[in-house]
């Protein structure tokens, strides 16, 4: 199972790699929308999580677009803040607040690749 982690802040990035990869999945980070979009293409994920405040291309647009390639790719939303009401975060099939305790992500991967 490849998930491709969105964030710029190299922290989260750091946090998610090591956590993910001691689950077994394999992790490939992206830093900025550009990236992204690249990763995507050539990594073809199981998975994304996309932070919504990015520097150059914002997490929705980033939304958009991955879907626009591939509609049933499952995308999780992730955030310091809460959107959770931001009509455009409902086109993800998850939203979570970020923590420095993953077990929300590491919950709602799995009942994402048990859909």
């Amino acid at each position: 199972m490849k998930l491709l982690i969105v964030d710029d802040d190299t922290n989260i990035q750091r946090l998610y790699k090591e956590e993910l990869e001691e689950e077994g999945y394999t992790v490939v980070i992206a830093g900025t929308g550009k990236e992204a979009l690249e990763m995507f293409e050539s990594e073809n994920p199981d998975i994304v999580t996309l932070d919504i405040l990015m520097p150059d291309i914002d997490g929705i647009s980033l939304l958009r677009k991955m879907k626009e390639q591939r509609p049933n790719i499952p995308i999780i939303m992730s955030t310091a803040y809460d959107y959770r009401d931001d009509f455009a975060v409902w086109a993800s099939e998850a939203y979570i607040v970020k923590s420095s305790d993953l077990a929300e992500l590491k919950t709602t991967i799995k009942k994402l690749m048990d859909k």
